[in-house]
C-alpha cells in the first residue's frame, strides 16, 4: 500500500526518553512562521535538507504584534498594531502533516488573552500537536518593560499553569464535565546565564522552578557558546531539585554583526576564542564557516556527555546546520 508520513503523537518528553534509551544524541531545530503574504515554500525549503538527519523536532516561534507608526500628512503619526507572522498554529500543523515529525510551536504571554491561549490550545489540539513550548515573550517595541495583556498572564509559569489545567479538564471559565482531555506535553526556556530581568542566577532558578512544579516537563537552553556554562547550568538545576530533561540550545555564528547583536538582544556572553576568530575573518561566509566549526566543538562534546538532543537556532537559515550535524553527528 502506499506509505503516508511517519505517525506522530510522540511527546517531546518520550522522543528524550528514547534517544536516551538508544544512546544517542539526536537534533532539533527552531524555525520562523513565513512573512504575512508567503506561503509555505520558504519554511519547507529549510525543512528539507535536514530531513535526511532525521529531527527529532521542529519548534515554530510565535510572534507578539508589532508597532507601526504611519505618517498622516499634517505632522501627525498614527499608531498601528501589525502583525507581521501570524500562523504557527497553522504551519505547526502543516509541517506535521508533510513530514512527520513533530512540530512544537511556541505559545506566549506578550498580547494575548487567557481566552486567546485557550482557542490556541484547542486548536492545536484539534490537530493532533500535543507539544508547546511556554514562554513569556517579549517587550512591545519601544516598551521598556513587560506589559502583560489585561486578561493574559505576566509570566510563563501562569501560562505554564494554564496549559496543564486544561490537560486536566479545567477551563478559562471553570471545569467541564465529562470532558476530552488534551495531553499537551509542556517545554519552557532555561537560561545559562540568567534571564535579562533577573536580578541574579538564584532567583532566575527559583523562577525555573516554579515553572516546572507548574507543569512543564522538560526545558531547552537559551543560546550558550559555552559548554562549561549549559553543563554547570544543568548541575544548578539538578542542586535546586530541578529533576527534567534540559536540552542544550547552540546557534551557529554567522555575521561579523552578531559579536555585538547576539550580547545586546540574548545577553549571552561569546568565548574570546571565538571572537578573536571571528573578528579576524575577512568577510561573513569565512565567519560562518568558524561559527560552522565551533558549533560542530560543542555538539560533540555535548554528545560525548550523553546529551540526549540538542536545539538548533536557525532564524530559518539552515544550511550551516546540515554541515554541523553532518559533521557532528
Amino acid at each position: 500500500g502506499l506509505k503516508g508520513p511517519k505517525r506522530t503523537n510522540m511527546q517531546i518528553t518520550e522522543i528524550i526518553e528514547q534517544a536516551r534509551r538508544e544512546g544517542r544524541t539526536r537534533f532539533a531545530f527552531e524555525l520562523l512562521p513565513p512573512l504575512k503574504g508567503d506561503g509555505t515554500a520558504g519554511v519547507f525549503s529549510a525543512i528539507d535538507p535536514l530531513m535526511e538527519f532525521g529531527p527529532a523536532y521542529i519548534n515554530v516561534t510565535y510572534h507578539r504584534e508589532d508597532v507601526k507608526y504611519v505618517e498622516r500628512g499634517n505632522g501627525l503619526l498614527e499608531k498601528r498594531i501589525v502583525r507581521r507572522r501570524p500562523g504557527t498554529v497553522g504551519i505547526s500543523a502543516a509541517i506535521m502533516k508533510r513530514y512527520g515529525v513533530e512540530a512544537v510551536p511556541h505559545l506566549i504571554c506578550g498580547g494575548l488573552s487567557r481566552y486567546d491561549i485557550e482557542d490556541a490550545l484547542i486548536d492545536l489540539d484539534f490537530l493532533g500537536v500535543n507539544n508547546v513550548l511556554a514562554l513569556r515573550g517579549d517587550n512591545l517595541r519601544g516598551e521598556h518593560s513587560f506589559a502583560p495583556h489585561p486578561q493574559g498572564h505576566a509570566h510563563a509559569c501562569d501560562l505554564v499553569a494554564q496549559i496543564a489545567d486544561m490537560n486536566a479538564g479545567i477551563f478559562v471559565d471553570g471545569e467541564v464535565q465529562p470532558c476530552h482531555h488534551s495531553r499537551f506535553c509542556i517545554g519552557v526556556a532555561g537560561y545559562p546565564e540568567k534571564h535579562a530581568e533577573s536580578p541574579n542566577p538564584e532567583s532566575d532558578m527559583l523562577y525555573l522552578k516554579r515553572k516546572v512544579d507548574a507543569g512543564a516537563s522538560y526545558i531547552v537552553t537559551q543560546m550558550s557558546f559555552d559548554n562549561a556554562r549549559i553543563f554547570d547550568f544543568i548541575r544548578r538545576c539538578r542542586e535546586a531539585g530541578i529533576t527534567v530533561p534540559v536540552i542544550p540550545g547552540i546557534k551557529p555564528l554567522s555575521t561579523k554583526a552578531h559579536l555585538t547583536v547576539l550580547p545586546q538582544v540574548f545577553h549571552v556572553d561569546l568565548p574570546q576564542e571565538l571572537v578573536a576568530e571571528a573578528s579576524g575573518c575577512p568577510d561573513n561566509a569565512a565567519v560562518r564557516e568558524v561559527g560552522v566549526r565551533w558549533a560542530v566543538r560543542q555538539v560533540r562534546e555535548l554528545r560525548e556527555a550523553g546529551i540526549p538532543v540538542v536545539h538548533f537556532y536557525t532564524m530559518g537559515k539552515t544550511d550551516n546546520v546540515v554541515k554541523i550535524i553532518r559533521e557532528a553527528l
